[in-house]
């Protein structure tokens, strides 16, 4: 793969990891499309290490808040005992929520990574999700802010992440959906997702950096570490551009033209995986 398809590809998952889209789906989908070399799963663990890169910046001192406060400190040091309170439960929140969709890839990894990775699949999951998406952020109640959270939201948005393991659902679309579905308001929910992103993204970069690093010193990537770095760089600091938007736009905005585009291009990937499939 040369240095301009991985930075496109670098840019496809900046935009498409934290916009309501699945990066898994345009990852698998653009080469296809494209008729480009598939980089594998190697190369997909090195870009979701650059947006955890920008989620961990741009959520920094949001998580010095919830681990401080998670672990019976009070933090910042001006910090009303309802803050701590809220921070205190917000981190556990976490914990919980991530469980189902950690339980979920230690089983299944192999057999979605083997199995679910086709184009057919993956078109489908857009548009079904699109529709699921279109409900969720039609009829709810959106009142309510992140700081109302309860165990129920963590445990309902957590499974509803575990979903996103199948390609083409997207973790952000389905985690923010469940939020609009449980009333939180868009940024609100948004916030959760993107939150509750930071543990999951790093698991499984952790998880699959070991390999990573272990093919390309065996020479099974053929790619350049200069290529990979660049990758890396670029998905993180769009990463991080693309958070500040997409909070900034859901405070006054709905989520109708991601909604769209996922109903176009699900369409679109449909029509040409039957084609495809016809002309064999």
């Amino acid at each position: 793969m040369s240095l301009i398809q991985a930075i496109i590809l670098a840019l496809v998952q900046a935009f498409t990891e934290f916009l309501p889209v699945s990066s898994t789906a345009h990852l698998v989908l653009f080469p296809w499309l494209l008729h480009w070399p598939d980089p594998g799963l190697a190369f997909d663990v090195a870009l979701h290490a650059g947006t955890l890169l920008a989620v961990i910046l741009y959520f920094f001192k949001d998580w010095i808040k919830l681990i401080a406060c998670g672990l019976g400190m009070k933090y910042p040091a001006n910090a009303t005992t309802e803050e701590v309170s809220v921070n205190r439960r917000m981190f556990w929140y976490m914990i919980v929520a991530t469980i189902p969709a950690a339980i979920l890839g230690k089983l299944f990894h192999h057999q979605i990574e083997d199995e679910l990775r086709k184009p057919m699949i993956i078109g489908m999951s857009l548009v079904v999700v699109a529709l699921i998406m279109w409900w969720g952020d039609s009829k709810s109640k959106l009142d309510r802010t992140l700081e109302s959270s309860k165990m129920g939201d963590a445990v309902a948005i957590g499974s509803a992440q575990a979903l996103a393991l199948w390609p083409g659902v997207s973790r952000s679309g389905i985690t923010i959906t469940a939020g609009l579905f449980r009333g939180f308001t868009r940024e609100a929910a948004t916030r959760f997702s993107f939150l509750l992103s930071t543990p999951v993204i790093a698991g499984a970069v952790l998880t699959e950096l070991p390999k990573l690093i272990k093919m390309h010193k065996s020479g099974g990537l053929d790619m350049p570490a200069s290529t990979l770095l660049v990758s890396i760089l670029v998905s993180g600091i769009v990463g991080y551009f693309v958070i500040a938007f997409f909070l900034r736009y859901l405070q006054t905005r709905t989520l109708k033209p991601f909604i769209v585009y996922r109903l176009v291009f699900g369409i679109i990937v449909l029509v040409l995986s039957f084609l495809q499939a016809s002309g064999r």
